[in-house]
């Protein structure tokens, strides 16, 4: 069966078959479980999206389908960003997605979080995520939070979308089909969600607090720019083995 399976995700396209069929026998409750997941996997379904959660940080979060998935080199940002965080800190996670990072940040730190996106599958999966230790809005950016987070927020992190749009139509298949266009659309430039976050950013955060994204290598130095003209003290730090870079900005 194993044999097969590898084979039948080879001949789809699959650059990593033995580890994907690998990872769906250990998910699979039984042999009519895995040949379900074996079709939604060959037909393009995202790996994650059909075996339910993925590794984050050493943590299993859930996933469903139709949200964008965290990979490894946001555990960059989100390391980063643990580096910032106190205890007793207000922590929001924007673009949440399935708020990997908020959970991994309350698994260290004892922290008031909330986590906002616009998606509301992502919503949805955020809640089950952080279950009863977060709170997690629906709508845009800072839009979604309640008026009594205004001027109080320690830490902003946020895993904006920043492909540039004409890029979209080039990434591989799992990214592009899968997952929602508005998690990975950041405009012309890819810097278009980052603008809006900080333009409207220093009215709900306390003077000091921090914003933390992630960028591509190319465009971290741009990306830090957007931060300086919004009044942050800009910051870049790069993963070479990752080719990532988080871009940070503390508020005057």
């Amino acid at each position: 069966m194993h044999t097969d399976l590898v084979t039948r995700l080879r001949a789809a396209g699959s650059v990593f078959a033995e580890d994907e069929a690998a990872l769906l026998i250990r998910a699979a409750a039984d042999d009519a479980h895995l040949e379900r997941m074996t079709q939604r996997r060959i037909r393009g379904d995202a790996l994650e999206h059909v075996v339910g959660w993925t590794d984050f940080c050493g943590l299993r979060i859930p996933l469903d389908a139709g949200v964008f998935v965290p990979r490894r080199r946001t555990e960059v940002l989100a390391r980063a960003t643990l580096d910032r965080v106190r205890d007793g800190d207000l922590v929001v996670e924007l673009c949440c997605g399935a708020a990997a990072i908020g959970r991994f940040l309350i698994e260290h730190r004892r922290i008031e979080l909330h986590a906002a996106d616009v998606v509301p599958a992502a919503v949805a999966n955020a809640r089950r995520t952080l279950e009863s230790r977060a709170t997690v809005h629906e709508g845009d950016l800072f839009d979604a939070l309640p008026e009594a987070l205004r001027g109080r927020i320690d830490v902003v992190v946020a895993n904006v979308p920043y492909v540039p749009t004409a890029e979209i139509e080039h990434l591989p298949r799992d990214f592009r089909d899968n997952e929602p266009r508005v998690a990975l659309d950041g405009g012309a430039d890819g810097l278009d969600v980052l603008r809006r976050l900080v333009g409207v950013a220093p009215a709900w955060l306390r003077p000091g607090a921090s914003v933390l994204v992630e960028s591509s290598l190319d465009q971290a130095a741009a990306a830090a720019a957007v931060l300086q003209d919004a009044g942050f003290a800009p910051r870049i730090d790069i993963d070479d083995e990752l080719e990532v870079a988080v871009v940070s900005g503390t508020l005057g």
